[in-house]
């Protein structure tokens, strides 16, 4: 996630005309803090030398968007991965290609409604609608073993990830810098402004995040500038056992794994590794977004 620069201290009057401005607004400003689709794609796995299939894969509501699913030989283990809030698919080859070699397995990463080569218009339902669509095409293929999907989200992503996790069976979640919710966002970002709750695009990772059935793996940089470790941890401290913390030293939002380096890796590795081969959760059918 990326976010605009914060503001100064505002006086009263000033404060109550922008949080009107806001609310006058709608869901185009709000849509613009949350969400930096790009539609070019600037690579693909076959430039980091991957075989990849490029997938187009239809939403319940009939969306269609991009996905790549990258195998790795011998592996039954998928890896669901959910990306930020900025830019596509293409922008993360490099940190896909090191992912797959390092920790040796097969991964679907998909481009949100909006983004990339994915059609439709972004907004907090839809990104739920395209991470299930997601899932259901990985049941749908015989190179998988279905209980050995787990999903990684990162920053935005985590939000995705941890409502996948309440709908469907998972075998691990693994989140990466999570935020609390978008309200504790915008406290954040515009500290001096309440247009929290003017917001209607929730994430609220931290009212969801103990109703979930499965092992949990949450990383964050100790040093990140856009969402605060505070709340990776708070965000862990809700989740029910078992569940792991690992602080990256030093890393700030966008190089994790390169700070984190042959631990980071061996961190992920680990959890997947250790995780029970049996599924036991009984995920909710009904999305609701009201919570």
């Amino acid at each position: 996630m990326r976010h605009p620069k914060t503001i100064g201290i505002l006086r009263p009057r000033r404060l109550l005309l922008l949080s009107s401005l806001f609310l006058l607004s709608g869901c185009r400003m709000e849509k613009s803090f949350i969400f930096f689709p790009e539609k070019e794609i600037v690579a693909t796995p076959s430039d980091a030398g991957l075989s990849f299939e490029d997938l187009t894969i239809t939403a319940s509501d009939g969306v269609k968007i991009n996905g790549w699913w990258i195998p790795f030989p011998a592996s039954r283990t998928t890896l669901l991965w959910f990306h930020g809030n900025a830019g596509n698919l293409s922008g993360r080859v490099d940190s896909l290609s090191r992912l797959h070699r390092k920790v040796q397995v097969n991964i679907l990463m998909i481009d949100y409604r909006e983004y990339g080569r994915s059609e439709g218009t972004v907004s907090e339902l839809g990104t739920y609608l395209d991470a299930l669509a997601a899932y259901d095409t990985l049941l749908a293929r015989n190179d998988i073993d279905p209980q050995k999907i787990v999903a990684f989200g990162q920053s935005l992503g985590a939000a995705v990830a941890t409502e996948l996790a309440l709908r469907r069976d998972l075998q691990g979640l693994i989140l990466e810098a999570p935020f609390a919710s978008i309200r504790e966002m915008a406290r954040v970002v515009f500290p001096y402004l309440p247009i929290g709750r003017f917001l209607s695009t929730r994430y609220d990772i931290l009212s969801k995040i103990g109703k979930i059935k499965t092992p949990l793996l949450v990383l964050h940089g100790d040093q990140d500038e856009i969402i605060p470790y505070s709340q990776g941890r708070r965000v862990f401290e809700a989740a029910p056992e078992p569940k792991t913390f690992y602080t990256i030293p030093g890393a700030r939002h966008n190089d994790t794994s390169i700070v984190g380096g042959k631990e980071y890796y061996e961190t992920i590795a680990r959890f997947i590794n250790h995780l029970p081969d049996s599924i036991k959760t009984s995920p909710s059918p009904r999305l609701d977004l009201r919570r």
